[in-house]
């Protein structure tokens, strides 16, 4: 899923609408009509139509991120002060580490951002001329600047698809792309990918978030989710939330982009003493 822009109507939380104006009163609405009810042809359907949409996309910085590649690098240095954060706070200096580049499209991410923090990263992405495309742009020589002691794979396989090897990963990072993923596959997913975490190891998700409920791509088959939808979802995925970030400095006229870092286990929290001379405080 690209960014987007905004949609310019507020909408109750638990409803949403489309791009062609047509209003939902719930997710659950939408879903049935767009998938079904246990109908896995309509499901396939919506993933296959998904996938021919970026079949269609030149494979390009600009391509991928939907007509806005000049954004890329306010992006980056975004995502990489979050990143270094969590690193430094989660992962104590430890080295050797292994990323997952979800929906990696042609290689942005893992060239601009995680091979400079991982030793190996594994791309995942289901738009085969896209993963060439960062298959050629991370193969090491000295006109990409890659690092040749760097090491990438590459699977060509869509999320709801895909199933991490256990224990392999410190970072799971999830991209523009979940959007594409229904609500039970969302979950499913990060149930899976929890396994392929390390000890100590977290996801971190970045995308676009609708100011209520959500908003209906039609044609590249995806949502963009609230906040609260998001939050609703990483709860039924049994996962906590660590630490969340606003994307600054995005044009006015797309959608605000938050990152999220979950962890699996809860965190634990700091008790401060309470300063002297000041009343105690009951709290509901």
């Amino acid at each position: 899923m690209p960014l987007q822009t905004r949609s310019r109507s507020r909408k109750m939380e638990v409803g949403g609408s489309d791009g062609d104006g047509r209003e939902y009163k719930s997710f659950q609405e939408m879903w049935r009509e767009e998938i079904g009810e246990g109908e896995e042809a309509k499901k396939k359907e919506w993933y296959q139509k998904g996938v021919q949409y970026w079949e269609g996309i030149e494979a390009s910085i600009d391509g991928v991120l939907g007509g806005y590649g000049h954004v890329n690098d306010r992006d980056v240095k975004g995502s990489e002060s979050f990143l270094r954060e969590l690193l430094s706070e989660l992962r104590h200096g430890k080295t050797n580490l292994v990323a997952l580049d979800c929906g990696s499209g042609v290689g942005r991410v893992t060239k601009n951002l995680l091979q400079k923090y991982f030793n190996e990263v594994d791309l995942v992405e289901p738009v085969s001329h896209f993963l060439e495309a960062a298959r050629e742009s991370l193969a090491p020589n000295e006109q990409n600047g890659s690092d040749k002691h760097k090491s990438f794979n590459f699977y060509c396989v869509s999320l709801q698809e895909f199933t991490p090897e256990v224990g392999r990963y410190d970072v799971i990072w999830i991209q523009w792309c979940i959007g594409q993923l229904a609500d039970d596959d969302f979950i499913a997913f990060l149930e899976r990918a929890k396994s392929g975490l390390k000890p100590g190891g977290f996801f971190v998700l970045k995308e676009n978030i609708a100011t209520n409920g959500f908003v209906l791509d039609k044609e590249d088959k995806s949502i963009t989710r609230s906040d609260s939808y998001f939050k609703e979802l990483f709860i039924k995925s049994r996962l906590h939330l660590y630490k969340t970030r606003e994307q600054k400095g995005f044009p006015q006229e797309l959608f605000a982009v938050r990152m999220y870092a979950l962890i699996t286990d809860e965190p634990t929290r700091t008790h401060r003493k309470r300063p002297r001379n000041r009343p105690a405080m009951i709290m509901s």
